[in-house]
C-alpha cells in the first residue's frame, strides 16, 4: 500500500473525481467527464460552503478516491447535526486496498468532530457490495429512501 493522504478536493482534482464518479455502473448512466463545465461549477459552490467538504484520498498529488460530506444543521433530535456522506468512489486500481475504508472513517471522525450526533448516508439497491462494506464499518441499514427526479 503506498502512502496516502485524505485532503479536500482542488480545481484541479475535478477531471479525475468525474472519471470515478463515471467508472461505475450507475454513474456511467449520468456522468460525463467529456463535460467539466456543470462539474466546476458545481465545485465553486461545494468548496465556498464550510458545510461541504468535498474530499480526495491522494497518492503522490493523484486523486484515486472522493466522497462528499455534509454537515446538514436541522431541528430533529434535539437539534442534531447529521454529517451525510455521498459519493463514494475509489479508483477501480486501487478497490480492495482499504482506502475506501479509511476514507469513510474519515468522514466518520471529522462528524464528530463537528459535533454531529450522527453519520448517514444512502445506497443504490443494486450496490449490494457497497452495503456489506458499509455494515463492516458499522453503518446499519434504517431506512428506505425515496427520490423525485426534477
Amino acid at each position: 500500500m503506498a502512502d496516502y493522504t485524505i485532503r479536500r478536493a482542488r480545481r484541479e482534482d475535478i477531471e479525475a473525481i468525474v472519471h470515478m464518479l463515471a467508472d461505475d455502473q450507475l454513474g456511467a448512466t449520468r456522468d460525463d467527464p467529456g463535460d467539466l463545465e456543470p462539474y466546476l461549477r458545481a465545485f465553486a459552490e461545494i468548496d465556498a460552503d464550510p458545510n461541504q467538504l468535498l474530499m480526495v484520498v491522494a497518492t503522490g498529488d493523484k486523486p484515486v478516491g472522493t466522497l462528499q460530506l455534509t454537515i446538514i444543521p436541522g431541528l430533529a433530535r434535539r437539534g442534531a447535526l447529521r454529517g451525510q456522506i455521498e459519493a463514494v468512489r475509489i479508483h477501480a486500481d486501487h478497490r480492495g486496498t482499504g482506502l475506501g475504508a479509511d476514507l469513510v472513517r474519515w468522514a466518520i471522525d471529522e462528524s464528530r468532530r463537528r459535533g454531529c450526533a450522527l453519520v448517514q448516508l444512502t445506497s443504490d439497491t443494486s450496490r449490494t457490495g457497497a452495503h456489506r462494506f458499509y455494515e463492516r464499518l458499522g453503518f446499519v441499514p434504517s431506512h428506505t429512501g425515496f427520490k423525485l427526479k426534477l
